[in-house]
C-alpha cells in the first residue's frame, strides 16, 4: 500500500456514550481502500458500537469521522444517505425479511433507492445470487434456507448496489467453521471482484486469520493497536496475546 493512499474513512477522536456511561474514548483510526480491516477485541468492548457510530446508527458524542474525506457528523441526513449508498451493511443475524422471498429480499435497495427498470433490477438480483452461489434459492423464503445460505442471501443484499465499502458485523455468527470457512472465502472473492474495502466486526479467531489485512483491538473502550495481525502478534501487549491464546489447544 503506497504511503499517499487517501483513507477511505478517517475516524478521529471519537467519543460514543450510552447515558453517562463511555463506550468508545478517543478512538482515531483510519481505513484505507482494498483493505480487509477487522475491529476486535473482547465481549463489551465497543467493537459493534464503533461500527454502528461510523454510520451514524448511535451519533457519536464528540469527535469526527469522514467518508472520502467529507465529514459526516454535522451532514443533513439526505447528504449522509448520499454516501450510504455507496456503503453495504451485513448485519449480525442476516436481518432478511420472513415474509418475502430471497430475490424480494435483495431487490429492497435498488427500488428504495434507484430508478431501475424492473428488467434492469432483475438482471441485478440474478447476477448477485449466482455472485454468492443462491442461484437456485433465487425464489425460496429465509424460513426454507440453513443458516450459511441465509448469510449468504443477506451478502447479496448487501452487494445489490455494488458498494465501495461493505461493512459486516459478526458475519460467521452462529456458523459451523466449514460454512464459516466458506463464507471467508466468498467475502475476500466478492472483495476482489467488486473491488470492495471492507470493515468487519468479529470474535471468530479462524476467520480473523483468513481474512484481516489490519486489525484494530479494543479493550476497555480504548484503542490498543492498529495495524497487521503479525505485528499485533508481536506487540507484546498482554490484551492481546490472551485473545489470541483462548481458544488455541
Amino acid at each position: 500500500m503506497s504511503m499517499d493512499t487517501k483513507p477511505i474513512i478517517s475516524v478521529n477522536g471519537l467519543i460514543a456514550k450510552y447515558g453517562e456511561m463511555t463506550i468508545l474514548d478517543g478512538i482515531t483510526v483510519d481505513i484505507l481502500p482494498g483493505e480487509v480491516t477487522v475491529i476486535l477485541g473482547g465481549s463489551g468492548c465497543g467493537k459493534t458500537t464503533l461500527l454502528k457510530n461510523i454510520l451514524r446508527l448511535h451519533e457519536p458524542f464528540a469527535g469526527s469521522v469522514k467518508f472520502w474525506d467529507k465529514e459526516v457528523l454535522n451532514m443533513e441526513e439526505h447528504e449522509f444517505g448520499e454516501i450510504l449508498k455507496k456503503t453495504g451493511m451485513l448485519f449480525q443475524n442476516g436481518a432478511l425479511l420472513n415474509s418475502i422471498s430471497i430475490y424480494e429480499n435483495v431487490s429492497i435497495p435498488l427500488e428504495l433507492h434507484t430508478k431501475l427498470p424492473r428488467e434492469i433490477i432483475d438482471r441485478i438480483i440474478r447476477v448477485k445470487l449466482h455472485l454468492v452461489n443462491l442461484s437456485e434459492a433465487t425464489y425460496k423464503f429465509p424460513s426454507e434456507l440453513s443458516g450459511g445460505m441465509k448469510k449468504r442471501a443477506a451478502l447479496a443484499r448487501a452487494i445489490a448496489m455494488d458498494p465501495q465499502i461493505l461493512f459486516c458485523d459478526e458475519p460467521s455468527a452462529g456458523l459451523d467453521p466449514l460454512t464459516s470457512a466458506s463464507l471467508d472465502e466468498l467475502i475476500l472473492d466478492l472483495k476482489k471482484q467488486l473491488n470492495m474495502t471492507i470493515v468487519i466486526v468479529t470474535h471468530e479467531l479462524a476467520s480473523i486469520h483468513r481474512i484481516a489485512d489490519k486489525i484494530i483491538f479494543l479493550d476497555g473502550g480504548k484503542m490498543l493497536f492498529c495495524g497487521t495481525l503479525e505485528a499485533a502478534k508481536k506487540a507484546g501487549i498482554a490484551a492481546i496475546d490472551t485473545f489470541f491464546k483462548v481458544g488455541q489447544f
